[in-house]
C-alpha cells in the first residue's frame, strides 16, 4: 500500500478548482450574452490596465501568447466594436489597440459576471474561511509566506 501524497492531492484539488472556476465563469459570461470568449475577456481586462493604448506586441507579451493569437482576438473584438486599432502618433507604422465605449461597457458586464461567479464559488465558505483562503491564495500567487490564519 502506498502512502498518500499530500502535495499530489493538493495539486489535484487546485486543478479541479481551476476547472470549476472556469466553468462557472464561462456560464456567467454566457448568461449575460456578451458574445465574448474567455480569451477576449482576458484581453479586454489587460487593455484596461494600460495608461495608453498598447501595441499588439505589448499585449502578446503581457498575455504570454504569440502575436498571431492577439491579432485573432483583436480582430474579433474590433468586429464587435469593443476595441479599435489606432495609429501611433509618434510612428505611423505602429498600430495601437484601444478600448471603445462599447468595450468599457463590456468590461463592466464582465466584472459583474466575474463577481457573481465568485459569489457562487465562495458561497459555501464562512467569512473567516474566505479571509483565510484569501491569505493562502496571496501566498500562492505572490510566492510569499501565508499570513497567520
Amino acid at each position: 500500500m502506498t502512502t498518500p501524497d499530500p502535495d499530489g492531492l493538493l495539486a489535484e484539488q487546485l486543478l479541479r478548482l481551476t476547472r470549476r472556476v472556469h466553468r462557472i465563469q464561462k456560464r456567467h459570461l454566457e448568461h449575460r450574452d456578451l458574445g465574448i470568449t474567455p480569451a477576449q475577456s482576458r484581453l479586454l481586462r489587460t487593455l484596461a490596465h494600460w495608461g495608453s493604448p498598447p501595441r499588439m506586441a505589448d499585449l502578446a507579451e503581457r498575455l504570454e501568447v504569440v502575436p498571431r493569437a492577439v491579432t485573432t482576438l483583436v480582430d474579433g473584438l474590433e468586429a464587435s466594436g469593443k476595441v479599435r486599432r489606432v495609429p501611433d502618433p509618434a510612428n505611423r507604422r505602429v498600430i495601437r489597440i484601444e478600448l471603445t465605449d462599447d468595450g468599457r461597457d463590456a468590461l463592466r458586464e464582465l466584472r459583474a459576471a466575474r463577481r457573481s461567479a465568485a459569489e457562487e464559488i465562495l458561497e459555501p465558505l464562512t467569512e473567516d474561511q474566505r479571509e483565510a483562503l484569501g491569505g493562502l491564495l496571496d501566498a500562492l500567487v505572490d510566492g510569499a509566506p501565508a499570513r497567520s490564519c
